[in-house]
């Protein structure tokens, strides 16, 4: 694994990898892509438009995409409708809401770091973490099996997998900016337990995915 340099930090961390299995992110994607009733359905929309966003991401410029033509990407399945289900104002299950509605600060304060106004940057960003899972789904593994690890391993066991994230998805992981998938944002701040802001850790992951790529 590579691992990046980080300030040291005094005590070690035990079953850290059942901590990751509790944040917000994980019991959102859970309570959706888990769940047998409608909420599945809608996780099935979802996942239609996120395979949109990104193959269009892949073979184009971020900035150039519009609900238009993300809906028509998402054929036979898109519609003006259900875009608007899955992204915007309006949406069902905002992946940013269930951090408001956690009503902790940290929560709030990276709500309000990815509070987005434009409903296709909203899309992008859950579409980063739908991209993200399965590397994050293999670092909690990793950490699961490893054992009590200091914070600055387990920094750099997040590091590590944003980067191979972002070497096998550079368009997207480039998109907005290098802003790193919510999720890892809320992982580096429970390491830290309260002594990172949400501003820091976005700028600082958002570093991390502009040099490593």
């Amino acid at each position: 694994m590579s691992m990046t340099t980080l300030a040291p930090h005094p005590t070690a961390t035990p079953d850290f990898g059942k901590e990751l299995a509790f944040t917000v992110v994980s019991r959102w994607h859970r309570k959706l892509s888990a769940n047998p009733t409608a909420k599945r359905s809608h996780w099935r929309t979802k996942t239609v438009y996120f395979d949109a966003v990104a193959s269009l991401v892949a073979t184009g410029s971020a900035n150039q995409l519009t609900w238009k033509s993300i809906v028509d990407a998402a054929a036979p399945h898109g519609s003006r409708s259900t875009f608007y289900e899955v992204a915007g104002a309006h949406a069902r299950h905002p992946l940013v809401e269930a951090f408001i509605d956690e009503g902790h600060t940290d929560s709030i304060q990276v709500a309000l770091e990815y509070r987005r106004s434009d409903a296709v940057a909203q899309l992008l960003d859950e579409t980063k973490v739908w991209s993200y899972w399965s590397f994050r789904e293999r670092m909690v593994k990793d950490i699961s099996a490893a054992g009590p690890l200091s914070p600055e391993a387990l920094e750099a066991h997040v590091c590590d997998s944003l980067t191979r994230w972002s070497r096998a998805n550079q368009p997207l992981a480039a998109a907005l900016g290098h802003t790193p998938p919510i999720c890892a944002v809320e992982d580096l701040m429970l390491i830290r337990k309260g002594r990172i802001t949400a501003v820091r850790a976005v700028a600082q992951l958002t570093d991390h995915l502009r040099r490593t790529m």
